[in-house]
């Protein structure tokens, strides 16, 4: 390939504002905790900084409900705290990304004020109103994904608002050329002010059917499930017509350099691919969130890669996420023993990998008492959401009080371990998650055959996933045992005289001492250090040769 860009061979790492660094002391982290804290994103090797929404908002959902998308919020701070860290990241080599929020504003938006005044406003169709059914009830039997019908009455002028989320999100109408000149208006604000790019939030919603009919029944659906899964979202969501809302999107990114759009998109791997595009008109890196629901099997994980590579255009660049504020953590959804693996599998499949804060310390899901869930969605669906508080917890930064978070107690609770597991606990442990972490993130940065190279399956048989990460003459091997149980690999010819150079926590680690991932061959050689003292034994390594020992739990990466 040409030289990659930085979207294509760096890592993204999203930072939850609300719960990353509190430099106020109201117990809500902020813009300028995030500035205090870029240090040790560059310590940790990453590239690239995402926020979850910080414009103003009531709240209703946490910022996913937007009053002002030129703004920022007063808990986050202010547009001179943003210009800060801008500043601060862009001086230390990292990017930049926001999360805009396209498909829904808050109903406290100036905008839904007015649409909402008089069915004559001007600004009346910048929303999705419709008229009752015969009946009198909701025009159609869309539900909204937090429970409920995803219509809401207006008395005072005799319609109903669609809302897919909470009432308080009216959805915005992206058929109105004026509400989409604003949004694309929007969208220029920041990148003129020096935004290298956007998620774009729930994208695969933000056009409808035209005429709004009834969404069928899913066949599927059983007690325990959610509402939303009720009926297939066959008229409300990836409509055909959204092609054309993203190419005047990715116009609007053509106009500065370098930027990048990440949409986020929940779909089957056909129609997620169908988001790139044809030329540059899609987004650049369609959320690929198929790994958060995958069976931890070496043949069903092996299926996936191999599905999803196939199914990528020729000029569409992958991309994996293993962990995000609205799913279960890694550690919770495969176990403790296996997040490192997991990690191993997510820095070193082919594609930009997006890590979620924590996961770098092997966080997992913290259990909130119920007088403590801000979740709308879990205080709506009890019985059947998963509570999102339950990964947005605060970062645990050290064993001070408060776990180096904030000065009070923070918006949430922490995580129970916090005075073991937090940041300065496992920053220097040779065997501990972070330093796997980072290792990992030093390798994949040094060796293009991590970042940018070919993948290529080798074995899914049994407990063991492996393939092989390739650039020029450099071949990598990648082997990960999916059990608790020790596991051999019958090697490849052509990996029969690879060494071991980086293997899971807490088995042994590379030799101490200097940059143990530095090539004696000098920065621009593809050649691996060796691995000193060489695995062996319980510990997992090469046997005769031909043969790859593998303890319970452990990846390991040869070179």
């Amino acid at each position: 390939m040409t030289d990659p860009l930085w979207w294509q061979s760096g890592v993204i790492y999203q930072v939850y504002p609300r719960s990353f660094n509190d430099s106020n002391g109201d117990g809500i982290g902020d813009l300028a905790g995030v500035t205090a804290r870029l240090d040790y994103l560059v310590d940790l090797g990453v590239d690239a900084v995402w926020l979850s929404p910080i414009f103003p908002s009531p709240m209703a959902d946490f910022g996913y409900d937007v009053v002002d998308y030129c703004g920022i919020d007063p808990r986050f701070g202010t547009l001179a705290d943003f210009d800060a860290l801008r500043d601060a990241a862009h001086a230390r080599g990292l990017k930049l990304l926001l999360d805009f929020v396209p498909n829904h504003s808050s109903s406290e938006h100036p905008w839904f004020l007015e649409s909402r005044s008089s069915r004559n406003n001007p600004k009346r169709d910048w929303y999705i109103w419709r008229d009752p059914a015969p009946d009198g009830g909701p025009p159609n039997n869309w539900q909204s994904y937090f429970g409920g019908s995803a219509w809401e009455w207006d008395a005072a002028t005799g319609q109903y608002y669609l809302h897919q989320f909470l009432k308080e999100q009216p959805e915005l109408n992206w058929r109105n050329p004026d509400l989409r000149a604003a949004m694309l208006e929007a969208m220029r604000f920041w990148f003129d002010r020096g935004v290298d790019g956007f998620r774009i939030d729930v994208l695969w919603l933000a056009i409808k059917h035209p005429d709004f009919p009834d969404n069928p029944a899913n066949p599927d659906w059983h007690d325990g499930m959610q509402d939303i899964e009720r009926l297939l979202p066959v008229h409300s969501a990836d409509q055909p017509e959204m092609m054309e809302i993203i190419a005047a999107m990715r116009e609007v990114a053509e106009d500065y350099t370098d930027r990048v759009l990440i949409g986020e998109i929940y779909l089957p791997i056909p129609r997620l691919v169908a988001y790139y595009g044809e030329g540059a008109n899609g987004v650049h890196l369609p959320f690929n969130f198929h790994l958060l629901d995958a069976k931890w099997d070496a043949a069903a994980l092996a299926q996936l890669i191999a599905d999803y590579e196939g199914a990528l255009p020729a000029d569409g660049w992958p991309n994996w996420v293993l962990g995000n504020h609205d799913k279960p953590r890694v550690a919770s959804r495969v176990g403790p023993e296996q997040a490192a693996v997991a990690m191993l599998l997510l820095l070193t499949l082919r594609g930009t990998p997006t890590l979620y804060q924590g996961d770098e310390l092997g966080m997992p899901n913290v259990a909130i008492p119920p007088d403590r869930v801000r979740d709308p969605q879990a205080l709506r669906e009890p019985d059947t959401a998963f509570n999102r508080d339950e990964v947005r917890t605060p970062m645990p930064w050290d064993a001070s009080a408060h776990a180096g978070f904030s000065t009070v107690e923070p918006w949430l609770p922490l995580n129970p371990d916090w005075a073991e597991r937090n940041v300065m606990a496992q920053r220097d442990e040779a065997g501990s998650m972070l330093t796997f972490t980072r290792a990992l993130l030093q390798l994949r940065r040094a060796h293009p055959a991590l970042s940018v190279g070919s993948w290529h399956a080798v074995s899914s048989d049994g407990a063991v996933l492996a393939y092989e990460r390739r650039h020029g003459d450099a071949r990598v091997l990648v082997a990960l045992n999916l059990s608790d149980a020790p596991q051999t690999l019958d090697l490849p010819d052509w990996a029969q005289a690879l060494a071991p150079v980086l293997t899971t926590p807490p088995t042994r680690h590379p030799r101490e001492g200097g940059d143990p991932f530095a090539s004696a061959a000098g920065d621009d050689s593809d050649a691996f250090p060796p691995m000193d003292p060489r695995l062996s034994g319980d510990d997992g390594g090469i046997v005769d040769g031909a043969v790859l020992s593998l303890a319970p739990n452990q990846g390991i990466l040869l070179a």
